[in-house]
């Protein structure tokens, strides 16, 4: 299913989130027309290798030179028949080039105009150039991942850039929603920072009531059930046994039946036992502790590779990768839609 195949969107192309938002919308049926500056950008050419932008498939390209009258006049012809806009400059840009809210709004009324930025549209930093990571460190997030004066560390675009596009689409979808049954256009005011914040909910509850970030042992950081270790081979792996049934199967698998899965959060045993849980996993290869316990309860994962993650068995039996006809790695659209249907009785 294709649920947005009723929706037109006009994207004026920047780098990063903004075209990432116009390809989830695509992926999801939506019709994208990309309004792309003449001639490359150079910083596309330098991080994509010179090759062609992955987010422009799925999409129709119309190049027009915004500085151009005549090539604005066509932009606003087609923003009027357009549910959304996407757009990715700093404040006042597009309102300079005789394309903001309001020049929309007088071709098309019901436009939902989103804005994708790092700062937001209004506040002290609104102006300033930014990227990903410190979006996400304004945010409060990127503190978190530090343990014991580590450097924090997230993976680059995923935690900012990525967020701030699935936000600016949810944004847009439910500014449609809207406009359909009022009449009436909006303005999405995307902010990165915003965003990121939102979605670290959980970990800002968390932190409120001294269970992350502060100075009591954190499940998160200190406890032998919640981390990454190193095994054998140098390879990682993850545990996130926090239930207590998954603790104790676990402990099970394992073999340390002299631990005592009801202390599971005593955390002044933590340390010795975390030293255990290390020092075990490094006696063997990761793929000896996936066999012992991928697709157990005891909350497992190896930590793979790109490479490795769309080869994994779980990904291919879902097929969230595939190849391109140039032999580029693509993955699925999510989330998925099936049709609701009505359970028929058996005779």
């Amino acid at each position: 299913m294709k649920p947005l195949n009723h929706l037109n969107v006009i994207e004026f192309e920047g780098i990063g989130p903004g075209p990432l938002c116009g390809r989830i919308l695509a992926d999801l049926g939506a019709h994208v027309t990309v309004v792309a500056r003449p001639g490359t950008s150079a910083v596309v050419d330098r991080l994509s290798g010179g090759a062609q932008p992955p987010f422009r498939e799925g999409k129709h390209l119309v190049e027009l030179n915004l500085k151009n009258a005549d090539d604005v006049k066509r932009a606003l012809e087609r923003v009027a028949q357009s549910d959304a806009l996407i757009e990715g400059n700093r404040p006042g840009v597009m309102e300079r080039l005789g394309l903001g809210p309001a020049e929309c709004a007088a071709v098309n009324p019901k436009l939902v105009y989103g804005r994708m930025t790092g700062w937001g549209q209004q506040g002290p930093l609104s102006q300033a150039a930014g990227h990903d990571i410190n979006y996400v460190a304004l945010s409060g997030m990127l503190s978190l991942s530090a343990v014991h004066g580590q450097l924090p560390v997230s993976p680059p675009t995923v935690l900012g850039d990525a967020t701030g596009a699935l936000g600016l689409a949810l944004g847009i979808a439910s500014g449609v929603l809207q406009a359909r049954q009022s009449g009436q256009g909006c303005v999405v005011d995307a902010a990165i920072v915003d965003v990121v914040a939102m979605l670290g909910g959980l970990a800002q509850w968390v932190s409120a009531t001294g269970g992350l970030g502060g100075p009591a042992p954190s499940v998160f950081h200190d406890s032998p059930f919640y981390d990454v270790y190193r095994c054998a081979d140098g390879g990682f792996v993850t545990l996130g046994a926090i239930e207590p049934q998954f603790y104790a199967l676990l402990l099970d698998k394992l073999g340390f039946t002299d631990v005592n899965p009801s202390a599971q959060f005593d955390n002044a045993a933590w340390p010795v036992l975390k030293d255990r849980v290390r020092a075990l996993f490094l006696t063997q290869p990761r793929a000896h502790w996936c066999a012992l316990l991928e697709g157990t309860d005891a909350c497992f994962a190896p930590v793979l590779s790109l490479d490795e993650a769309a080869s994994h068995a779980h990904n291919t039996a879902r097929g969230l990768y595939a190849q391109t006809s140039t032999g580029e790695r693509r993955t699925r659209a999510a989330p998925r839609f099936t049709p609701l249907q009505v359970a028929h009785a058996h005779d």
